[in-house]
């Protein structure tokens, strides 16, 4: 995983998901969710430069009056012009008018983050794949509850459904 990965800004959107307080402090491994933060935040400036689509999915308990403190974005994450999704399951695309607002951008390949890796991040990636989205996943910009489900999914289940870089191999096209 050492070659750099060229991205068209104009067909790639950055989907990051649950990347919310009360998510970013739970005790997570192989790396804490802060860095996880910190990666995630460091990919959305290159695509929101790159003019690249940044879409933020976080999750909402149904069912419930009031959502539990820490349900809201991490401070500072969503900027101008970025696309917020709310989604009421563990994947970001049921229900939820994903797919559209990602046709709509022209989009045909999407570049994953976020937490947990073989949660929220699986469930949505797999539906991605079921809609025919290119997928690539950046290892370092995600972490999950043990390291073994992390790895599980990073090792054994991603390199089916796209690619697997690290955020230092992400560039993108004429960049």
């Amino acid at each position: 995983m050492t070659a750099p990965l060229a991205l068209d800004p104009d067909h790639t959107a950055l989907l990051l998901v649950d990347l919310m307080d009360r998510i970013v402090a739970l005790p997570l491994e192989p790396r804490k969710g802060t860095e996880v933060l910190a990666a995630c935040e460091e990919l959305a400036t290159a695509f929101r430069s790159a003019g690249a689509p940044v879409v933020l999915v976080r999750v909402e308990r149904p069912g419930v009056a009031e959502q539990p403190p820490g349900s809201a974005l991490a401070a500072g994450l969503l900027g101008d012009g970025d696309i917020e999704i709310v989604k009421r399951t563990i994947g970001g695309f049921q229900g939820t008018g994903l797919d559209d607002r990602l046709r709509e951008h022209g989009i045909t390949t999407l570049l994953f983050g976020g937490i947990a890796t073989n949660l929220g991040v699986e469930s949505t990636a797999r539906a991605a794949a079921d809609l025919g989205y290119e997928l690539v996943f950046v290892e370092d910009a995600m972490t999950a509850f043990t390291a073994a489900e992390h790895d599980a999914s990073v090792r054994l289940d991603f390199p089916r459904l796209g690619s697997v870089v690290r955020a230092a191999q992400v560039r993108f096209m004429g960049g």
